[in-house]
């Protein structure tokens, strides 16, 4: 799907939810981010190199809300080359199956484009997790109805007209993101559980050892690394998910390197496609909830 499109989502699970929603389409999709991280000069350069806008709320400081003008002209601009751009309507990530009363800014970049004569579709869009601590999960993206300016009384005041749409985006998102409570473990186990067949126990149960045997000296190094810096917050997924990205590669290379030093054979690199087979072995075998 085609621009000019505003994806508005909700927000689970820090910049891990645009990253999925980014490879979903074929377009590069602009993120509006937290302003707080756009800092130094070297932050912003590598921040927009990969796509991404400021946009601040009161709450990181009344003196930099002028700069979410700025951001939305940008996002103007993109729209206007038929681009598209996520932002994440709730304004906070949280880790949970909630949705989260919706903020002002989806409406007003939204009706301000309607504004401008851009022919902006928006489409919500709710992303659920089965889990926010364990590596390798179940992401369910439900996509809702096209929000059209004509669905939007635009010439009543403000107020009233980001209220309406925020109505309306809300209604949509009661059907797209999940209501669970995190103590209850068998609602969990029922939405969010994709059950390995019997077939697949038998074919991958050794697979999977060897996938979790080979994996452990890489993974619970970088957990307990990632969990003692943000344990205390809702990135604790997403930077994981970051270092592991970039970490596995040079890991298996490594193991390559040492067995070829070792036996003296090439093919001792085709464990560079053995090994994520059998890490994806372990990741569907195993448990897919979280322990409380």
């Amino acid at each position: 799907m085609k621009g000019p499109l505003l994806l508005a989502c909700n927000h689970p699970n820090s910049f891990l939810d645009g990253i999925i929603l980014d490879i979903l389409f074929d377009e590069p999709a602009w993120a509006l981010a937290r302003g707080d991280v756009f800092k130094k000069p070297l932050h912003i350069k590598f921040l927009k190199a990969i796509k991404l806008m400021p946009v601040y709320r009161t709450s990181e400081g009344p003196e930099n809300l002028h700069t979410n003008y700025k951001t939305f002209d940008a996002c103007k601009e993109i729209f206007q080359d038929n681009g598209i751009v996520q932002i994440f309507s709730e304004g906070k990530c949280i880790n949970e199956w909630h949705l989260r009363p919706l903020k002002k800014g989806t409406a007003r970049l939204a009706i301000s484009s309607w504004e401008n004569n851009i022919p902006l579709l928006v489409l919500p869009v709710g992303i659920n997790y089965s889990s926010f601590r364990r590596f390798g999960k179940n992401v369910y993206i439900n996509f809702g109805d096209i929000i059209r300016k004509e669905d939007i009384l635009i010439n009543n005041t403000d107020g009233k007209r980001y209220q309406g749409f925020n109505d309306r985006l809300n209604a949509q998102f009661r059907n797209l993101v999940f209501e669970i409570d995190k103590k209850d473990i068998s609602k969990q186990k029922e939405i969010l559980v994709q059950k390995p067949t019997t077939s697949q126990r038998i074919i991958f149960t050794i697979p999977a050892a060897l996938g979790f045997l080979f994996h452990v000296p890489l993974y619970l190094p970088v957990k307990n690394y990632v969990w003692k810096r943000c344990n205390h917050n809702d990135h604790f997924d997403s930077v994981m998910a970051a270092i592991l990205l970039f970490s596995y590669p040079l890991y298996l290379l490594l193991i390559a390197t040492v067995l070829f030093l070792i036996f003296k054979s090439a093919w001792v690199f085709l464990i560079l496609p053995a090994l994520p087979f059998t890490a994806w072995s372990y990741t569907l075998l195993k448990d897919q909830l979280d322990k409380l």
